[in-house]
C-alpha cells in the first residue's frame, strides 16, 4: 500500500503535497453530519508525528487542539493508546484502535530536509472501515510549523464534515492595555487558537472596528490620529498603510464589500443623523445608500453582495433591517423583545449574527436572513461583537469583565453548547476574522 507524493506549486512559503491516495478507494460511512444540530463528538486517536525532536509532538498536539475546540471532535487521551505507531507507512493494527472506540486515527512524521524546510506527512484511518481515508505531505519553513498543523487540521476536518476547515486563519483585535480609564488600544494580530499574537499598530492612537478584506489579507479600521476619525487600509504582510479618507463628523464600523472593492460606512453628520455611504476604493467616490431622520449603523454585506443588514431604530429603537446593496426596499427582520445591534452576515449567506439587549442581559445569536429562527448562542455581561469564521460554523466576540477587569475573545459554534475562550496576552475586543490564508 506504498503511495506516490506528488508536490504542488509553492505559495505562501509553503507548498502542498498531493494525497497520498490509498490503493482501495475509501469507504464514505465515516462522516459527521453537521446539519443535525447538536452532535456527539467523534472520539479520534492523534498519534505523536515521528520525528526525531519534539516538533512531532508539538504539531499532533496544534491538530489535536484545533479539532476539539470545534466541538465536533473528541481526541483520545493518548495514555489509553495500546499500539505504538513506529512506521506511519504501514497499515495500523485497527483492532488496538477500536477497543477504544476510536472512529478516526490520525498518524505521521515529520523530517527536516537538507534545504532547511520540513516535510510534514499525515494519514487519516478509518479504523472501522481498516482503511485510508486519506494522506498527504506539507512542505514549510521550520517557522511555519504551527500552520502546517492548522493546515493539517483543516484538511481532517474537511474530510470527515464534507465541509471546509477554518484553523488555517487570523483573526484582527483591538488590544488594550493598562488602567481602566487610561487604555492603550492598539490593532493585534494572532492566529485562530491565540498563537502568534502580535501588534499591528505602536497605540499612539486610539483604533476601532477592524475587518478584513474577503480576499485579501488586508483591514480596514478606524484611527483617531489626530483627533479626528479616520479610515485606514492596512497591508497585513507588508504593513502598507494607506488613508481612505476624512470624513466629517463620526464615522463607524467600515466593512469590505464581498469583492473588496468598496467600504461600506455609516458616517454620522452635522444634523444628528447616521446614514449608510459607500465608497468607491479606485475611485473615491462616496454613494449614500439611506436617506432616514433615524440612526442606520452598523451595516454589513450579504455574501453575493446583492444586500446589506444594518441596524436601524427608524421603527423607535434598535432592530435589524435588510436593504438591496443600492439602498432600496429596507425592510426591518427582527421583532423580538429588546435591542439589536452588530448585525453581521454568514459567510455561507444563510445567518445573521447580531447583539441583543434586554432584560439587563446582552446576548449573541443568529436569525435566518429573513428573521426567523432567531436562536441565542450565548448570554453574558456586556458581550458584542460578533465576527464569522470562514465557514459560517463559529462565531468569535468579546465580553466585557466586571470591575476593573477587560474585555476577552471567546468563541462558540452554533449549536450554543461550545463556547472557548480566546487565550490574548492583554484585554482584546471587537475581533475580525480573516478568510482562510492562501
Amino acid at each position: 500500500m506504498m503511495k506516490t507524493l506528488k508536490s504542488l506549486v509553492a505559495m505562501a512559503g509553503l507548498a502542498l503535497g498531493a494525497a497520498l491516495a490509498a490503493a482501495m478507494p475509501a469507504r464514505a460511512q465515516l462522516v459527521i453530519d453537521i446539519t443535525q444540530g447538536v452532535v456527539e463528538p467523534m472520539p479520534i486517536a492523534i498519534t505523536d508525528f515521528i520525528a526525531n525532536d519534539a516538533i512531532g509532538q508539538e504539531i499532533a498536539a496544534v491538530v489535536a487542539a484545533d479539532l476539539a475546540r470545534s466541538g465536533l471532535f473528541k481526541p483520545i487521551e493518548k495514555g489509553a493508546f495500546i499500539e505504538k505507531i513506529t512506521n506511519p507507512d504501514a497499515a495500523p493494527r485497527f483492532s488496538d484502535w477500536t477497543v477504544l472506540n476510536a472512529q478516526a486515527l490520525v498518524t505521521g512524521r515529520v523530517n527536516h530536509e537538507a534545504d532547511g524546510r520540513l516535510r510534514a506527512e499525515f494519514r487519516l484511518w478509518d479504523t472501522f472501515a481498516g482503511q485510508q481515508l486519506i494522506g498527504e505531505q506539507f512542505f514549510a519553513n521550520k517557522a511555519n510549523w504551527r500552520r502546517v498543523a492548522h493546515i493539517i487540521a483543516d484538511t481532517i476536518y474537511e474530510r470527515l464534515t464534507g465541509e471546509k476547515g477554518y484553523f488555517d486563519t487570523r483573526v484582527v483585535y483591538v488590544e488594550e492595555s493598562g488602567p481602566k480609564d487610561k487604555r492603550v488600544k492598539r490593532l493585534a494580530i494572532m492566529d485562530q487558537d491565540g498563537a502568534n499574537n502580535r501588534p499591528l499598530t505602536d497605540g499612539r492612537a486610539i483604533v476601532l472596528t477592524p475587518r478584513f478584506s474577503p480576499n485579501r489579507q488586508e483591514i480596514t479600521y478606524m484611527s483617531y490620529e489626530g483627533g479626528q476619525p479616520q479610515v485606514y487600509l492596512l497591508q497585513i504582510e507588508t504593513g502598507q498603510r494607506e488613508l481612505v479618507g476624512n470624513f466629517p463628523g463620526m464615522t463607524f464600523a467600515p466593512r469590505f464589500s464581498p469583492d473588496g472593492q468598496k467600504v461600506i460606512m455609516s458616517l454620522l453628520r452635522e444634523d444628528g443623523n447616521s446614514n449608510i455611504y459607500t465608497m468607491d476604493l479606485r475611485s473615491r467616490t462616496t454613494t449614500r445608500l439611506t436617506s432616514s431622520n433615524a440612526i442606520d449603523t452598523s451595516p454589513s454585506y450579504s455574501p453575493d453582495g446583492a444586500r446589506v443588514v444594518f441596524t436601524s431604530d427608524r421603527g423607535g429603537r434598535p432592530h435589524i433591517y435588510v436593504m438591496g446593496a443600492d439602498g432600496s426596499n429596507p425592510q426591518r427582520i427582527s421583532f423580538g423583545d429588546g435591542t439589536y445591534s452588530t448585525p453581521v452576515w454568514s459567510p455561507r449567506g444563510d445567518l445573521i449574527a447580531f447583539t441583543k439587549q434586554t432584560a439587563g442581559e446582552f446576548q449573541i445569536g443568529v436569525m435566518r436572513t429573513d428573521g426567523s429562527g432567531e436562536r441565542i448562542l450565548s448570554t453574558g455581561f456586556l458581550q458584542e461583537g460578533p465576527t464569522w469564521a470562514p465557514n459560517g460554523r463559529v462565531i468569535m466576540f468579546f465580553r466585557e469583565g466586571s470591575g476593573q477587569g477587560g474585555p476577552k475573545l471567546h468563541s462558540i459554534d452554533l449549536t450554543g453548547r461550545n463556547e472557548q475562550a480566546i487565550p490574548t496576552p492583554h484585554f482584546a475586543s471587537d475581533p475580525a476574522w480573516s478568510p482562510l490564508l492562501d
